[in-house]
């Protein structure tokens, strides 16, 4: 579904727009793709010639990787961080190479691919980062007390759709019957949980730990229990860039491994840089980071077919895609094989 995107210098926010999306979408978001071309362009950082690449992420943790755009020094690309508020937004800007690439939910990823969209997978986002979240009350404690409730997911080409499935089916609950799912951008559904909107929600953090922190919900599941060590957010680059633009996407692809390691092994560090990029309170990203450790992932970023050929077991398990992509000629390993 086109939504509407309006631009600015630098980071980018992404507003609803009161017109009619679809036009909206034809009006800005072709001046958006006829701006994002990447090439050589002067660059606003340091003095020189970069390859200026747009890069497109949502305000979550699973892409933290992002604050690599403050702390790394590249010499051959310039990252232009592009800040989204939902799924259809980034996948349609994508969509339409209104940004170079982006952080996508591997279901999406995959679903662009399967209908012709022109991008690879350089670089997983992350491991695990998710959490099924509900309201602070002693009324849902368990998977199975999610029957007959309402609960949010942020796309139904996500993840968190798939890990939610999952665990229900797992305890024998019939997804299409014994309770609603509705579709919500992840920065309201805190606020759909305090007001009684919905019952519940899986998504990415921060929005878990977000929801304990004001104390109108607790996080009944952590995703790394559902489906341990899983992939959920990968770094999708469009072939163009990858094929005219190599060494900028070997820069760019080590630049975030480094910072993956970086986050790694200073959490408190990591949460505090993180302000910029994710708007979020240095504590609030602490809690992911650490409570526990393993709650959020930045180890084994390469990309391998494993990983990717069980969330399309997954996705046609629980009908989110018919049909399959050739991940031999999706994924695209070598440049964080080298790191």
């Amino acid at each position: 579904m086109p939504i509407g995107m309006a631009i600015t210098i630098h980071i980018i926010t992404i507003r609803r727009s009161t017109m009619n999306r679809r036009d909206f979408l034809k009006a800005s978001g072709l001046a958006l793709a006829a701006a994002a071309t990447p090439g050589l362009v002067s660059n606003v950082f340091a003095g020189g010639n970069k390859v200026s690449l747009k890069i497109g992420y949502l305000p979550i943790t699973d892409h933290l990787l992002m604050i690599a755009a403050e702390r790394e020094q590249f010499k051959t690309v310039g990252v232009k961080p592009v800040k989204f508020s939902s799924w259809p937004e980034i996948a349609e800007a994508l969509k339409a190479g209104a940004i170079d690439g982006a952080f996508l939910l591997a279901p999406i990823g995959l679903t662009l691919r399967q209908k012709g969209v022109p991008v690879k997978v350089v670089l997983l986002g992350h491991r695990n980062g998710s959490v099924i979240t509900v309201k602070n009350s002693g009324e849902i404690n368990r998977i199975e007390d999610l029957k007959g409730k309402t609960i949010a997911i942020p796309s139904p080409f996500s993840t968190h759709n798939i890990l939610l499935r999952k665990a229900l089916t797992e305890k024998h609950i019939d997804p299409a019957r014994d309770l609603k799912i509705i579709d919500m951008a992840p920065p309201e559904m805190v606020n759909a949980l305090a007001t009684g909107r919905i019952h519940g929600y899986i998504v990415a953090e921060p929005f878990g730990a977000q929801a304990e922190a004001q104390k109108v919900g607790k996080v009944l599941t952590l995703s790394k229990d559902i489906w341990p060590n899983h992939i959920c957010c990968v770094l999708n680059l469009r072939e163009n860039v990858v094929a005219s633009h190599p060494d900028a996407v070997q820069e760019l692809v080590s630049g975030f491994i480094r910072t993956a390691s970086f986050i790694e092994a200073n959490p408190v560090q990591a949460a505090k840089g993180s302000t910029k990029i994710l708007g979020q309170k240095p504590e609030i990203i602490e809690r992911v980071l650490t409570s526990p450790r393993d709650r959020l992932s930045f180890l084994n970023l390469v990309p391998n077919r494993a990983d990717f050929a069980a969330t399309q077991e997954y996705m046609s398990k629980f009908g989110v895609a018919k049909n399959t992509v050739d991940l031999g000629s999706y994924l695209d390993a070598r440049f964080a094989k080298k790191g």
